[in-house]
């Protein structure tokens, strides 16, 4: 199972490879929503580009079809770190773009006719602690200070939204929307052949150089590179270092029935955060499900990308438990699908994207998670960049390179292993003591974030 999403989308014929050696005015790597936003952006706004993607396996295979299905308004990175690189005023611009953007997904899904679930509900963030609170109430009040408009529920408001056991507050955002991932990025790949563009399946590059592609089967020839891999840029040659592949799991419940959603609520399909360290998030599917995605095995050696195989029970049992911690009603309930995959992370937690016109390389990703929104707005700033065009997308404050690069072997496997014991012991820690935990603290000096 590449995810349930996958599963649930009637079967496609595989678009067959590259066809031999080419040229292009555009050559994309990846078929994710990266890629497929850039193409789909750049043949819209100049029809008569040619542009080609190259994916190794199929359009959605990686993170764009396992991820929680959250178009969410926000980007990675405090803001604190995007006025560094753009003062105060592009810190906020840059904050604006990406809310706008759930607004301009869900536009161009309307008028492409994907039918992928998009609801914009908002998003939910809740407390069962006291500190959980507290910091609920601390990234608000960051919030405002930027100009950000999240709103602090308490727990009356907080409750009837969702039944989330004990729930003591909360935070919501309008700025979200739910959708089936695995349908958004086939119907973006339909809308994008459907403007011209070729997509390449099962056609992986081997090499990546200004000016050309490698492929098993042939060379492609572009002025224009872009490097639109994510999690998966590890396995590109040099390149190793510059996102690392972190592993998330997501679980998917049997359809719940009537009554169990009578005491749950979540009537207005919001997605759903909880307050622990090593957190989890939660979408209510359009078909009355429960999914819930975080835990897992974070990272494997060397930056290794193979999450394609089952999900192993001691994740699934945890994802499981978490959800009856949620909501106790669900402490038997069904599981009719697991999974996990990779999404990339920069040095700093922060996505960038660029252009470098001295090679015609471009790139976008280290969404953290976040991408399903954010690719939208990397493929619209990246199609005014490979364009020429000076906008205020290319003024943005993400545009330019990624981070230093993260520390060699076996440095990131123990350090990303040790930030992984220590949020689960701060999280242990808080909730039998109700004090903020030393351990998550060092957690988070050790990664940066």
């Amino acid at each position: 199972m590449v995810s349930f999403w996958h599963s649930a989308l009637d079967a496609e014929p595989v678009r067959p490879p590259l066809g031999g050696s080419r040229s292009a005015d555009v050559c994309i790597i990846g078929a994710g929503y990266t890629g497929l936003w850039t193409a789909y952006e750049l043949a819209r706004a100049d029809p008569a580009l040619d542009v080609v993607v190259l994916e190794a396996e199929t359009a959605g295979f990686g993170a764009s079809g396992r991820n929680g299905g959250w178009v969410l308004g926000a980007l990675s990175g405090r803001r604190e770190h995007w006025a560094q690189r753009g003062g105060r005023a592009g810190a906020i611009a840059q904050a604006r773009a990406i809310a706008e953007t759930v607004d301009e997904v869900g536009r161009v899904v309307a008028a492409e006719g994907i039918d992928c679930d998009f609801v914009k509900g908002g998003s939910l963030h809740v407390a069962q602690t006291p500190l959980e609170l507290e910091r609920i109430v601390a990234e608000v009040e960051e919030s405002h200070a930027w100009e950000g408009d999240d709103e602090l529920l308490d727990e009356a408001a907080t409750a009837a939204r969702v039944g989330v056991a004990g729930v003591l507050g909360g935070s919501f955002t309008p700025h979200c929307a739910r959708v089936q991932p695995a349908k958004l990025a086939r119907g973006l790949a339909h809308a994008a052949e459907r403007a011209g563009v070729v997509i390449c399946e099962g056609t992986r590059a081997t090499r990546i150089a200004p000016g050309r592609v490698d492929t098993p089967y042939g060379i492609v020839r572009s002025p224009h590179v872009v490097r639109a891999t994510e999690g998966y840029t590890a396995g590109l040659p040099g390149l190793r270092r510059l996102l690392l592949p972190l592993t998330s799991s997501m679980i998917v419940t049997e359809p719940l029935g009537d009554d169990t959603w009578a005491e749950i609520g979540w009537e207005r399909s919001e997605t759903l955060l909880d307050g622990l360290r090593r957190y989890a998030y939660l979408q209510r599917t359009a078909d009355g499900r429960i999914a819930i995605g975080g835990r897992g095995v974070p990272y494997r050696f060397g930056s290794s990308t193979d999450r394609e195989g089952p999900l192993d029970p001691g994740t699934v049992a945890e994802l499981r438990a978490r959800l009856a911690e949620l909501f106790p009603i669900l402490g038997d309930v069904g599981v009719d699908g697991a999974w996990h995959g990779v999404l990339g992370v920069p040095r700093d937690w922060a996505p960038a994207v660029g252009l470098d016109p001295a090679t015609g390389i471009a790139w976008a990703g280290g969404y953290v998670g976040e991408g399903v929104a954010a690719a939208n707005l990397a493929g619209r700033t990246l199609r005014d960049l490979l364009l020429g065009r000076v906008t205020e997308l290319t003024s943005l404050p993400w545009v330019g390179p990624f981070a230093r690069r993260w520390e060699p072997e076996p440095l990131r496997f123990a350090a990303v292993h040790a930030v992984h014991g220590l949020m689960r012991a701060a999280d242990e820690r808080e909730r039998s003591g109700g004090r903020p935990a030393i351990v998550g603290r060092v957690a988070e000096a050790i990664s940066g974030r």
